[in-house]
């Protein structure tokens, strides 16, 4: 995509989104026609997609389709009017799915701060769908031994801070902050975490998540990481009290 394109695309996504946010809410002129236009060629993108049975093939693909509507999200963000638009609740899935969190998530605040719908072929709300994906995605993360950053956890745990989603997928979230954070502590090397003690603040961190992610699910599968925690922070304390 040309620059020229480029800009043109954002300003007319921002004139079809203060416009569709007007008491009449009609997108008019060539803001209409461009809106039209990005709502036609995701549905051929989206019709590509429904023909490929592999996951793996399909996560391919919206990595190359993603970027085409960077410009018309973008446009979208910016006006900020709260309008209703296909394009950015499909992106912001896609963008998920990808694992492109930065741009994924911009576009979930924006739907989840104005309460918009998903596209109608899905039956949960947008807080649901981005805390159960994301945490998804960490916790696979973790258990392939791989690394998540903990801002993107936090990040949609504030996004969803209030809002009304199934207690089990709230749970999920805590769990995955809490072995992040685990994580962290673990990465600290032994009389390097200075003299609050970070390692032992890391791990309480994870205990009170891992904790609230029992509470809102018994079948959560923290208890024994619990046990276990418990008796590394008592043993850090005592190893703290002894050298005070």
């Amino acid at each position: 995509m040309t620059p020229a394109r480029a800009h043109r695309e954002r300003q007319l996504a921002q004139l079809a989104a203060s416009q569709s946010a007007s008491p009449a809410a009609n997108r008019l002129g060539e803001a209409a026609t461009e809106y039209a236009s990005m709502r036609a060629r995701l549905g051929v993108d989206l019709r590509r997609l429904s023909e490929i049975q592999s996951i793996e093939n399909k996560i391919e693909l919206k990595r190359e389709l993603v970027p085409e509507y960077f410009e018309w999200c973008r446009g979208v963000l910016e006006a900020d009017t709260g309008a209703q638009d296909d394009v950015v609740s499909q992106l912001m899935i896609w963008g998920l799915d990808i694992g492109n969190w930065s741009f994924g998530l911009e576009l979930a605040d924006y739907m989840i701060r104005h309460n918009l719908p998903l596209p109608e072929r899905f039956d949960r709300t947008a807080p649901t769908l981005v805390c159960e994906e994301v945490a998804d995605a960490a916790l696979k993360s973790l258990g392939q031994g791989e690394t998540f950053p903990l801002a993107v956890l936090d990040w949609v745990d504030s996004m969803v801070h209030g809002a009304d989603i199934f207690d089990q997928v709230r749970a999920k979230l805590h769990k995955a902050i809490g072995l992040v954070q685990i994580g962290l502590a673990d990465a600290i090397e032994p009389g390097s975490d200075g003299p609050a003690g970070m390692q032992r603040a890391r791990l309480e961190v994870a205990r009170d998540n891992l904790k609230r992610a029992l509470e809102l699910d018994s079948n959560s599968g923290v208890k024994k990481t619990l046990e276990q925690l418990g008796r590394r922070i008592d043993k850090l304390t005592e190893q703290s009290t002894s050298a005070s």
